[in-house]
C-alpha cells in the first residue's frame, strides 16, 4: 500500500522511539507532525529530519493528557498539513521502584501520561482519522517479562493493551486499524537513565541476539502497521528480539 500523501501525528516525536518513528514515516512518504512536551531544540531537529526525507514536517508543543491542548494540536495539523491518516502515540513516562517504595505521586504521573494521555489521543484519533488510516499506541514487553521495579509502569501499559482491541472494533466500520507495539528493552534515554552498565548488559542478555533493541528496530514495526500491515488489527505486537 502506498503511503504517499498521508498525514501522520507522532506524539513523543522529538526524541527516542517517537523520533525514529517520525523519520521513518517521512521516508515512506508521509507528512508528519511531531507533538512534544518541552524540548524545542530536539523537536526542531526532528522536523529537520522529516524535511530531509522529502516530507513536510511541523512541531507542536502539547500535553497529551490535556484534552484541550490535544484537540488544538489536531486542529493545527488539519489546517497546516491536511486530514489525519495515522496517529502514533509514543509519548510516555517511566518510574522504576519496587511496589513497596513507589511514591504515589509518581503513580499519579504515570497514570496521567500513560493512561489518560493515551485515551485522550485515542479519542481524538477516533473522531478524526480518515478511512484507511491507522492508530498505533505503545505498550511494553515488561507486561510479559515481569521485571522487578516495573510494576507501576507495566500496570499503566496493561491499560493501554485493554483499550486497543476495543477501539479497533469501534473504528472497524471506517476501515481504520488500531494496534499497540510493545517494545522490549530499547536503547533510549528513557530506558538507560539510572541503570548501571552491569544492569544494562544483564537486560540485553534477555534477547537471543544479546543486545538491546534500537529505536529504528521499533520504528520499522510501527511503519509497517501504519502502512502495508492492514490485516493486523486489534493486536499487541511484541517487538523485543525474542527477549523472554
Amino acid at each position: 500500500m502506498s503511503t504517499a500523501s498521508r498525514v501522520a501525528i507522532v506524539t513523543g516525536g522529538s526524541r527516542g522511539i517517537g523520533r525514529a518513528v517520525a523519520a521513518t514515516l517521512a521516508k515512506a512518504g508521509q507528512d508528519v507532525a511531531v507533538v512534544y512536551t518541552s524540548n524545542d531544540k530536539e523537536a526542531d531537529a526532528a522536523v529537520g529530519e522529516i524535511e530531509a526525507a522529502g516530507a513536510r514536517g511541523i512541531a507542536l508543543r502539547a500535553d497529551v493528557a490535556d484534552e484541550v491542548a490535544a484537540a488544538a494540536a489536531f486542529d493545527t495539523v488539519e489546517q497546516r498539513l491536511g486530514p489525519v491518516d495515522v496517529v502514533v502515540n509514543a509519548a510516555g513516562v517511566m518510574a522504576l521502584r519496587p511496589t513497596a517504595e513507589l511514591d504515589l505521586a509518581e503513580l499519579d504521573r504515570l497514570l496521567r501520561v500513560n493512561v489518560r494521555g493515551t485515551f485522550v489521543i485515542a479519542r481524538e484519533a477516533a473522531r478524526r482519522v480518515r478511512p484507511g488510516g491507522a492508530v498505533i499506541a505503545f505498550s511494553t514487553s515488561v507486561t510479559r517479562l515481569h521485571l522487578p521495579s516495573y510494576g507501576a509502569y507495566a500496570a499503566t501499559k496493561g491499560a493501554v493493551e485493554a483499550l486497543v482491541p476495543i477501539l479497533a472494533k469501534e473504528m472497524g466500520e471506517r476501515d481504520v486499524t488500531v494496534n499497540a507495539v510493545a517494545p522490549g528493552p530499547t536503547a533510549t534515554e528513557l530506558f538507560l537513565d539510572g541503570k548501571s552498565p552491569q544492569v544494562i548488559d544483564q537486560i540485553a542478555g534477555l534477547a537471543p541476539t544479546n543486545r538491546l533493541g534500537t529505536p529504528q528496530d521499533i520504528a520499522e514495526v510501527v511503519a509497517f502497521l501504519a502502512g502495508p500491515g492492514r490485516w493486523i488489527n486489534g493486536q499487541v505486537v511484541f517487538a523485543n528480539g525474542g527477549a523472554a
